[in-house]
């Protein structure tokens, strides 16, 4: 396979040759939100100075022009996922969203004693929402959980439905352990026992080429800000049979059929599920981020964070003291790890004074820091951009900062 051209690709990201405390900036939080690349900025401010109106409200060039680009980036999207229609395809602020959605819209047929099936490294983003319905409804929540090296037990996973299991619901790629699911396995077992399947895909879609007939869950949320494009856009896929029967989870403009003070019908789908002016501008825009990844080509991204990840890991495990979390084999380019018994937040600041951007904290995971018996930790991710001189530029500032917390 033909290698990327890395330095054309930098050369799309201004930031990138920033410097950060006087020394050049060296870009690992990409799991919390990757850089953007001057096709999607410059997508953005040519929309606001040339073509800005708002989406199907109006007969006019401009707002004809603006609703073409948006639903041009909804298919777009529809054959990214290989979903079967555009009405599959709804958009929303953001995976966070889509989660509550589903929770909300497609949650609001579970009973009292109905049980969702979680797993213990999910995000707030899909343990949250989940705990609002359990208030509501009375949900009982069951959570699977992992091995020493950070893999889902898929034994334990199975163990848990029983007749009264109505969801399950996990993510693809864990955002601290880089745990690639085995999804395709635990959806087809799920099926097996009739219960339907959410997948959290915010930190597989920028990275592992996705496919819904493949997967053949029922609903998948992504967000556009992991994937190189405007903050504030995610989408939701949602199988069509079951976004027909789910109720609206807004109401307002856009998502009406017929409005009076008596009655209301409903758009048909996908703007059932999309209530007020979108961000059309950010939709549009989202098109040039999904422009780029195809352009390059997501077995070459693929292969090139996983050879920063192989190279970065092996080496990290030689400084004294340094502690990794999750293992598994064929994980995502993550790597959360501590330096002893320091606190996170120490070590990222001695690394940010080296011009080194990394995330500390719990990363939103908190119920499986608690399972892995720690604070926090410090993550390191990594994107297409980033290259094996910048892997060096960090590894130098850790073993510098590891020994000062020694």
């Amino acid at each position: 396979m033909e290698n990327i051209d890395i330095e054309k690709i930098r050369k799309e990201f201004p930031i990138l040759s920033r410097e950060v405390a006087g020394k050049p900036l060296v870009y690992f939080d990409n799991t919390a939100t990757s850089q953007t690349p001057a096709s999607v900025v410059d997508e953005i401010q040519r929309i606001y100075t040339h073509s800005k109106a708002n989406v199907h409200r109006g007969v006019h060039t401009l707002s004809q022009e603006m609703t073409d680009l948006q639903e041009k980036c909804r298919e777009k999207l529809r054959n990214y996922i290989n979903a079967d229609s555009i009405e599959e395809v709804v958009f929303t602020r953001g995976t966070t969203e889509g989660i509550n959605l589903v929770a909300a819209s497609f949650g609001s047929r579970f009973k009292e004693g109905d049980e969702v099936i979680l797993t213990v490294m999910e995000h707030h983003s899909n343990i949250v929402p989940w705990q609002l319905l359990r208030e509501r409804a009375g949900i009982v929540i069951r959570v699977a959980d992992i091995n020493e090296r950070g893999e889902l037990d898929l034994e334990h996973f199975k163990s848990l439905f029983n007749e009264r299991t109505v969801m399950a619901s996990f993510c693809h790629v864990s955002n601290v352990l880089g745990t690639v699911n085995p999804v395709k396995e635990m959806t087809a077992y799920a099926h097996s026992k009739g219960v339907p399947v959410l997948i959290d895909g915010a930190q597989a879609s920028p990275h592992i080429k996705i496919d819904m007939k493949d997967i053949d869950c029922d609903f998948y949320v992504f967000s556009s800000h992991k994937m190189y494009g405007p903050t504030g856009i995610g989408v939701l896929y949602g199988r069509k049979k079951l976004l027909e029967e789910m109720p609206p989870y807004q109401g307002g403009g856009e998502m009406i059929g017929k409005v009076t003070f008596e009655h209301t019908t409903f758009a048909d789908l996908p703007f059932k599920f999309e209530a007020g002016t979108p961000d059309f501008v950010g939709i549009a825009a989202f098109s040039k981020a999904i422009d780029f990844i195809e352009e390059i080509g997501m077995e070459r991204i693929a292969a090139h964070e996983h050879a920063l990840l192989e190279y970065t890991q092996e080496r990290m495990q030689k400084i004294p003291g340094i502690r990794i979390f999750g293992t598994s084999p064929g994980k995502g380019a993550v790597i959360s790890f501590l330096a002893g018994n320091s606190h996170p937040y120490d070590l990222g600041l001695l690394l940010d004074k080296q011009g080194v951007e990394v995330r500390t904290g719990h990363h939103c995971a908190m119920p499986l820091m608690d399972r892995l018996g720690i604070p926090g930790t410090v993550r390191a991710s990594f994107a297409v951009y980033n290259t094996f001189a910048e892997a060096d530029a960090f590894l130098k500032a850790l073993t510098r900062a590891a020994a000062i917390l020694e």
